[in-house]
């Protein structure tokens, strides 16, 4: 996708449509990263198409001032990949929920992933179907009490990073609703990424699963319980920057700078793009209380595109066979004369 030498505001990629989200749902300020993100791009609307599904976050659509195709329940992967192969100069956006995404389209996103189709999914994540009122998704945390678990879920919760990297991903990045700084960076690296590229957004839903990522967002609470990766430095976290992690083993372990006789130097350095995943399956994975959870770009690799490999093998056939026309399809291979 070519930048185009218009300058763009985030206010040019809002479209005519009223905002209807229940006030306070995290989903506002996910459009307001997005509509940031697509402004410091430049891509010209008319190149951009945002996809969706089924759920309160495939309202998307209707609040871009882009192309845009609302799908049905969990087959926003099946109409974003067709999108992109049949116009492979598109900016392609899927917008899916973890219910939507990983419930009724989890087969379509795994494959989407497997196939390093140049799409941006951006999966919002707040463990709970909240279109549908309340019923726990395939995110929800083992013992969630929801509409349809009133004595708790038993059912051991899908990590999207996991399954991304399980399914060959070749790039996964995770943030939160309300960082909308950190969220409009990651979204500009995820659009210039040539492949699949996975955003979970951890994202609150004011009415069925409120403050359901609150251990990690809360303004006193956060600096200790988050860490933010940046490519190439090192793993460095906590209110004072004085808490880092290193490999011991076969397993992360939380470190104390200056104690023990840690120095900044011991520190794990990350690098998003090497290619074993051992490193990023274990980032992917921290859960508090035991870690930090890690935002930022965990994983960004190069390889071969899938629309690029289709277009190649078309152009590869075309030169090499003997068919240049219907007539000659027609001709071809056994034919009979009807007398």
């Amino acid at each position: 996708m070519v930048e185009t030498e218009v300058k763009f505001t985030a206010k040019d990629f809002k479209s005519d449509q009223e905002v209807r989200w229940c006030p306070g749902c995290g989903d506002h300020a996910i459009l307001n990263s997005v509509q940031r993100a697509m402004a410091e791009l430049g891509y010209k609307h008319e190149n951009i198409a945002v996809i969706s599904g089924i759920g309160c976050s495939s309202r998307f659509p209707y609040y871009m001032n882009t192309y845009g195709f609302h799908g049905i329940h969990g087959r926003a992967a099946a109409i974003a990949s067709g999108t992109k192969v049949a116009n492979p100069k598109l900016s392609v956006w899927q917008i899916t929920g973890d219910g939507d995404g990983l419930a009724i389209g989890g087969n379509h996103f795994i494959h989407l992933v497997r196939r390093n189709i140049d799409i941006n999914v951006l999966l919002f994540n707040n463990e709970i179907y909240g279109l549908t009122k309340g019923q726990y998704s395939p995110t929800s945390q083992k013992g969630a009490v929801t509409k349809t678990s009133p004595y708790g879920t038993v059912e051991p919760p899908f990590h999207p990073g996991e399954l991304v990297i399980g399914a060959q991903g070749k790039f996964f990045a995770r943030t939160l609703d309300g960082n909308i700084k950190l969220t409009t960076q990651i979204l500009i690296e995820a659009a210039k990424h040539q492949g699949t590229s996975v955003v979970e957004i951890l994202q609150n839903c004011v009415i069925y699963n409120d403050r359901v990522h609150a251990a990690i967002t809360e303004r006193e609470f956060k600096d200790d319980r988050q860490i933010v990766l940046e490519h190439n430095k090192p793993m460095i976290f906590g209110k004072n920057r004085d808490k880092g992690l290193i490999l011991e083993g076969m397993k992360l372990k939380i470190v104390k700078i200056g104690e023990n006789g840690i120095t900044e130097k011991d520190i794990l350095i990350h690098k998003a793009n090497e290619n074993n995943p051992g490193i990023h399956q274990m980032l992917v994975n921290m859960r508090y209380p035991d870690y930090p959870v890690a935002l930022g770009v965990i994983r960004s690799i190069h390889a071969p595109t899938y629309e690029v490999s289709v277009e190649a093998q078309i152009d590869k056939v075309q030169k090499e066979t003997n068919i240049k026309n219907m007539d000659d399809l027609l001709r071809s291979g056994n034919t009979w004369e009807i007398e």
